[in-house]
């Protein structure tokens, strides 16, 4: 494992773990970004979408598989511990995964974050030559890691997490800032730290920053490139 901007990261990139993880891979390439709440790793994803091509890459985020909580009231919901791994259904992200690699398509879930349940809707994702899925605890669930030809983690310092996920359950999700303040007390940060945090050690890369180290994008692209051609 390797911080990006290293003076060996371009070594560790070509030989991640001690192999070459372009030789070593089968088809399609299935790269995993993990990270913090708020640490930009949807930034970094968007911006190997834009760059490699969305018509190249599947692309599944955790957050879509957040189980359907619409069987209970509505003050129950907003108690449930959203940044614990039994709050999503990662069984169904991973079977999504293995459907994409054998070549077959896949409805994702539609997620409403407001009423923490799913909608009726699906949305359609395509098996394509690259898989990229995101998500906060992708690497704590042993199932889904060993799925990721390459793991990809995002560390960003924990204020400026805090910041950008206030902005967004602000402005994305309708929430309030005391709510939001609350959660970061009671589940966010103590679940980082359990499970989030630790996770960094399955990573073949950590990119510092998130999408605001262009160095680091740069690289990891022109290595999903040369392996599409």
């Amino acid at each position: 494992m390797v911080c990006l901007g290293s003076p060996v990261f371009a070594k560790a990139l070509k030989v991640a773990n001690g192999y070459n993880w372009l030789m070593a891979v089968h088809y399609p390439l299935v790269i995993g970004i993990a990270g913090g709440s708020g640490s930009g790793k949807t930034t970094v994803a968007q911006s190997i979408l834009q760059r490699v091509g969305p018509d190249r890459i599947s692309f599944l985020q955790h957050d879509a598989y957040y189980k359907d909580l619409s069987g209970l009231p509505p003050t129950q919901r907003a108690e449930v511990n959203f940044d614990h791994p039994n709050s999503l259904e990662s069984e169904l992200l991973t079977q999504h995964i293995c459907s994409l690699r054998d070549g077959h398509a896949v409805e994702v879930p539609i997620y409403d974050f407001s009423t923490h349940s799913r909608t009726r809707q699906t949305y359609t994702v395509q098996p394509r030559g690259v898989i990229l899925v995101e998500g906060i605890l992708i690497f704590s669930d042993p199932a889904l890691r060993e799925l990721f030809d390459v793991k990809i983690f995002v560390d960003t310092d924990s204020d400026l997490r805090f910041i950008r996920r206030l902005e967004r359950d602000i402005a994305e999700r309708g929430r309030t800032t005391e709510s939001v303040i609350k959660q970061y007390l009671t589940t966010v940060r103590p679940m980082h730290l359990e499970f989030v945090e630790g996770s960094k050690r399955y990573a073949d890369v950590i990119i510092p920053e998130g999408g605001f180290n262009t160095a680091a994008l740069d690289m990891v692209v022109a290595r999903i490139e040369t392996m599409l051609s």
